[in-house]
């Protein structure tokens, strides 16, 4: 684990020193047309927690990208929350899930009334997340990797896995995604794999152009309306 871990530190230990990303959009009246459509949001410190109108046993845990504001991916939540799934976002240190890879342990004990947690991430947050996961896969039903994908083997566990990326993402290695395939769980129904047309990396959150990535040919809006769409689809299947 301390290797994979310092492996990670060493490719992104330049964005430790760069500014992040922040959000490219309204949020306060985004939060405001929210809530007047029934969402409730809590912040508690380093998390806020977006609820659905009704009562949920269904809820995400979510590791933001790398040098990405958390904030960013507020409307992302919002479009899971309405599907009916409570999430907790949580802020990391100098915006690097590598730097409290476990900071999911803080709330499942805290909700009793959710049954069914899933643990998911963006980018280098979704590979921290499968670094979470590995040891602590009897706390979730699955994990839900956003154009992001684990090094750590979780081949063993009952876990189901949702993959979502983006048809012109040019900053994930796709190289790389497809050799680490053989650490997600195996056999028929594991593993679920979508590919969304003309979406790319950044769009999962709302920070704008990310450096070296492709072009969407679809907003960051319509991008992350599928993915909340795909998620939703994903729990109900599980």
């Amino acid at each position: 684990m301390k290797r994979i871990i310092n492996i990670f530190f060493l490719i992104n230990l330049f964005v430790f020193f760069s500014c992040s990303y922040s959000p490219d959009v309204d949020l306060s009246n985004l939060i405001t047309e929210a809530e007047e459509n029934g969402i409730s949001f809590n912040n508690h410190g380093t998390t806020v927690v977006v609820s659905p109108q009704n009562q949920t046993n269904r809820a995400m845990i979510f590791y933001p990208g790398g040098a990405v504001k958390y904030e960013a991916y507020l409307p992302l939540m919002i479009k899971c929350a309405e599907k009916g799934i409570k999430c907790f976002l949580l802020q990391m240190p100098n915006d690097l899930a590598i730097l409290n890879i476990t900071a999911a342990k803080c709330y499942i004990k805290d909700y009793p009334e959710i049954s069914d947690w899933y643990l998911g991430g963006h980018s280098l947050g979704g590979a921290m997340a499968g670094n979470y996961i590995q040891e602590n896969a009897n706390d979730f039903k699955g994990l839900i990797l956003l154009a992001a994908y684990t090094t750590c083997d979780i081949s063993n566990t009952n876990l189901k896995v949702l993959s979502i990326y983006g048809e012109n993402d040019q900053v994930m290695k796709r190289d790389k995604y497809n050799e680490n395939k053989k650490n997600l769980p195996q056999g028929q129904g594991r593993v679920k794999e979508i590919k969304i047309s003309g979406g790319n990396h950044g769009n999962f959150g709302c920070y704008g152009e990310q450096k070296g990535d492709g072009r969407a040919s679809i907003s960051a809006e319509e991008q992350q309306a599928k993915t909340a769409f795909y998620i939703e689809e994903f729990m109900e299947e599980n």
